[in-house]
């Protein structure tokens, strides 16, 4: 029978039989990326339209690139106006969304207060910051502040305010990277930026495609298979510094100003967008175990807790995670 009479499901299984498995992998946004495709040609077209990608996150998103997009608009003067491009536009209404649902747990204007504890372009600092310039940043921070006409796609600089999209950007950029292999006709993939992945299809063997969660001590945790679908981990374990009993992470509560205090070592979240997942990785920390647990249940986002024990690590998982886990 001619393989174009073949039934769709067919095709797809000999198109996987003939499959090889492409690796590619770089650096980008302080860290690392790694794409594993299977094709059934060579993907000559693959690594230029992945470092296409992700330059185009970097130059709409960076807070350290002095001349992207948002770097440009946090040192705006007052008064003025932005017309932003779509990427830029998508992330921060995305990230106005996660923020109003967990009630400022997650805020994309906590620049001035990232910077102040040592965790920003401004650069490391292994003292907190005293009490006049954290109220001082404070008053610079609130999402609230953020007038965003999300048909124009324009955004006002009231003076001062500062976007970061650090707990956000990367989820997108895992997004940007797969539509871009999307566009190039790709339905077999696995991208991976900084531990934040993204699969859509199977493996040449037809196999899924199973990651192993990400575990504070570095160790292989359960595997779980991502069947397009996405999933992003934030932790305190990354980037911290400490002053006595106490640990600083990167990770700041909006609420307070200051770094999560006992905040659960990570959270993993399983969306079918790496942005969302990212987002609400971010916000659930900041709410922390009893608080996040509750507000995940709540609207059926499937996350992991994973908190500091005398015995070790131990987990908390939701009820939509207990399902991806099973199946």
């Amino acid at each position: 029978m001619p393989l174009a009479l073949l039934p769709s499901s067919a095709r797809r299984w000999l198109a996987r039989r003939r499959a090889r498995l492409a690796a590619f992998g770089g650096e980008t946004m302080g860290t690392t990326w790694s794409v594993k495709m299977a094709t059934t040609q060579e993907a000559n077209e693959a690594r230029p339209a992945i470092d296409a990608a992700l330059a185009g996150v970097i130059g709409q998103m960076s807070t350290w690139q002095a001349d992207a997009d948002l770097a440009r608009y946090n040192r705006a003067p007052a008064g003025s106006r932005h017309v932003v491009p779509e990427g830029f536009a998508q992330v921060l209404a995305c990230a106005l969304d996660v923020a109003r649902d967990s009630g400022g747990a997650y805020d994309p204007t906590v620049g001035p207060l990232v910077n102040l504890w040592g965790f920003g372009p401004d650069g490391a600092r292994t003292e907190p910051p005293d009490a006049a310039a954290l109220a001082a940043a404070r008053t610079r921070c609130g999402w609230r502040l953020v007038a965003f006409d999300r048909d124009t796609r324009t955004l006002d600089q009231p003076g001062g305010l500062s976007l970061d999209f650090s707990a956000i950007a990367k989820g997108y950029a895992v997004d940007a990277v797969a539509r871009a292999l999307d566009q190039l006709g790709a339905s077999d993939y696995l991208v991976e930026i900084g531990g934040e992945l993204r699969a859509r299809g199977r493996r040449p063997d037809g196999h899924r495609w199973r990651v192993a969660l990400e575990r504070p001590d570095g160790a292989a945790g359960d595997v779980i298979a991502l069947d397009d679908r996405a999933i992003a981990t934030s932790g305190d374990y990354h980037r911290y510094y400490e002053r006595g009993v106490r640990r600083y992470s990167h990770t700041i509560d909006p609420r307070t100003g200051e770094p999560v205090a006992d905040a659960p070592a990570s959270v993993s979240v399983v969306h079918a967008q790496a942005m969302v997942a990212d987002a609400y990785a971010t916000a659930l920390t900041v709410l922390g175990v009893d608080a996040g647990l509750a507000f995940a249940r709540e609207r059926g986002i499937a996350a992991r807790f994973v908190t500091r024990s005398a015995h070790g690590f131990e987990s908390a998982d939701t009820p939509a995670f207990t399902a991806i886990l099973q199946e």
